[in-house]
C-alpha cells in the first residue's frame, strides 16, 4: 500500500466540529459509575476526569476529556493498561472510516512534492497502518468487517487476540450507539493495551460498554500472550 506509506515514514517518530456534549455530564454520576465498577475516580481541569482500576491484577487508567488527536472531535475517551504481555505482539482494531481517512492523509503527505520529511506531529497510528497487514478470517459476520479492520504483525496474533466474545462486544453497542464513523481503536503494542475513541454519544452506557470492550481486550491478551 503506497510502498508501505514510504516505509512507514522511515520509522520517524471533515466534518463539522460538534460541541463537547459530555462536558454537560455531572461528575457525580460519573463518580458513582466508577465506584460501581470498583474504579478510582478523580476530576481535573474543566470537564476532564480520570478513572483507574485493575484487570488481571494489572493496573489500567482511563481518561475522558479534551482530545489529543485532531481526528477526534468533541471529547475523547482513552485508556491504557500495562499488561506486561509479549512485547513482540502488535495488533489493532480500528473502525474503517478512521482507517480510510488516515490512509488518505498519509498518501496526500507522501505525494506532496513540497513536503520532504514526515511531520513529527503526525499520529503514530498512521505508521501502524503502513507497518502491519490487514487480517481477515471466516467467523465474524460481514457487518463486523464492514465496520472494523484488524491489523497485526502476524495472522496468528490477530486470530488469537480478537476472539468471538470481543467481536460480539464490538458489534453490540447499547442504544443510543456510537455511529460507525466515530473514531475508534483498540491497540495491543509493546506489552500494553490502548483504547482511543470519540465519546459520542456522551452517555454512561457508551462509557460502560467501551470499558467492557477495553478490559475484555486486555483479558484476551493476558490469556494468550501473557508471560
Amino acid at each position: 500500500m503506497f510502498e508501505r506509506i514510504k516505509k512507514a515514514f522511515q520509522r520517524d517518530t471533515g466534518d463539522r466540529k460538534d460541541p463537547a456534549p459530555s462536558s454537560q455530564m455531572m461528575h457525580g454520576p460519573l463518580s458513582e459509575w466508577a465506584a460501581s465498577r470498583g474504579m478510582s475516580f478523580s476530576s481535573g481541569l474543566g470537564s476532564s476526569v480520570s478513572m483507574g482500576g485493575k484487570v488481571g491484577g494489572r493496573p489500567w487508567k482511563m481518561e475522558l476529556g479534551k482530545p489529543t488527536r485532531d481526528y477526534i472531535h468533541g471529547e475523547e475517551l482513552r485508556a491504557r493498561a500495562e499488561l506486561g504481555v509479549d512485547d513482540d505482539v502488535a495488533a489493532l482494531i480500528i473502525n474503517r472510516p478512521l482507517k480510510d481517512m488516515l490512509e488518505r492523509r498519509a498518501y496526500g503527505m507522501i505525494t506532496d512534492t513540497l513536503q520532504t520529511t514526515a511531520d513529527p506531529r503526525l499520529p503514530e497510528e498512521m505508521r501502524w497502518l503502513a507497518m502491519y497487514d490487514e487480517i481477515g478470517w471466516e467467523g465474524p459476520p460481514q457487518e463486523f468487517w464492514s465496520r472494523y479492520a484488524v491489523l497485526a504483525d502476524t495472522r496468528e496474533h490477530a486470530l488469537a487476540w480478537v476472539d468471538n466474545s470481543l467481536v460480539d462486544l464490538l458489534m453490540s453497542w447499547p442504544e443510543p450507539a456510537p455511529a460507525p464513523a466515530n473514531a475508534f481503536m483498540v491497540v495491543l503494542l509493546r506489552g500494553k493495551c490502548y483504547l482511543r475513541m470519540r465519546h459520542q454519544p456522551a452517555e454512561t452506557a457508551t462509557l460502560d460498554h467501551a470499558t467492557t470492550i477495553f478490559t475484555s481486550a486486555c483479558e484476551s491478551a493476558l490469556d494468550v500472550f501473557g508471560k
